[in-house]
């Protein structure tokens, strides 16, 4: 007969941790002998599976590196700085993701565009999307060392199959030929395909004039700014401002329920 140590240490050998948990929550609780048997059944394979959706969500999360702790629910709305509430929650919903469209935001220095974007990469991250958050200055050096290791192609192979890409801080320098065509081959694998957010300083009006070939330009901004929702932020900096993020609890906001 097995017993129930060597149950226990096979959940392990598993790596059925949800289950482990709760089973040795009903071993040490006199309260679960009032169940019926199927009730702590249903209780162990739902602990198992919720156990399972949070480790994913926490890799997703781990995978996304956003550079701020952001959530929707943290966004300010006060007078002044120009955000409708129901167009970012429509967003929140995530669908333009599902429909392959980006996401403008612009605004100056200290707005809070950061904070929104990953606010909404964050959401995305719950409902299952694989997010990416990239500073525009970055993107550019990881686009050397790729090539230095000759594993430039694997690395714009990871960014297509991203279903989110935030990329921050757009055109913080002017964009020469050579990233121009890096940008292009960017945008060309995910137009109509994936989803991107753009942040950047400077009205989209004047997105052209950031980037010194005419026709790359052209090219590169056809691909997402005609299928974009647009954000303008406007105010003052928000960056001294004291914000209590929710956006660490919600990471593990799948909680244990009971039946």
């Amino acid at each position: 007969m097995t017993s129930i140590q060597s149950t226990m240490d096979q959940l392990k050998q598993m790596k059925l941790y949800g289950f482990y948990d709760e089973l040795d929550r009903q071993l040490n609780n006199a309260d679960y002998q009032q169940m019926s048997f199927m009730e702590r059944v249903c209780l162990l394979v739902q602990q198992e599976y919720l156990a399972k959706k949070n480790k994913k969500l926490a890799n997703r999360l781990k995978q996304a590196d956003f550079r701020i702790n952001a959530c929707i629910e943290d966004i300010s709305y006060r007078a002044g700085r120009n955000l409708d509430r129901s167009q970012i929650q429509n967003l929140g919903e995530c669908g333009f993701i599902n429909q392959h469209q980006n996401v403008l935001i612009t605004g100056p220095a200290g707005a809070g565009k950061t904070h929104i974007a990953c606010a909404l990469g964050h959401r995305a991250c719950l409902k299952g999307f694989k997010v990416k958050y990239i500073r525009f200055a970055k993107l550019f050096s990881q686009l050397s060392l790729a090539k230095e290791k000759n594993r430039v192609l694997n690395y714009f192979a990871s960014l297509a199959k991203q279903d989110l890409i935030i990329l921050d801080d757009w055109a913080v320098v002017n964009i020469d030929q050579k990233m121009a065509l890096d940008l292009l081959e960017i945008f060309e694998d995910r137009y109509l395909i994936r989803s991107t957010i753009v942040t950047a300083q400077f009205p989209v009006e004047t997105w052209h004039e950031k980037i010194e070939d005419p026709t790359l330009a052209d090219a590169i901004l056809d691909r997402f700014i005609h299928n974009s929702h647009r954000i303008e932020v406007k105010g003052k900096s928000v960056r001294k401002e004291p914000v209590k993020s929710k956006a660490t609890s919600n990471t593990g906001n799948l909680e244990r329920k009971h039946l």
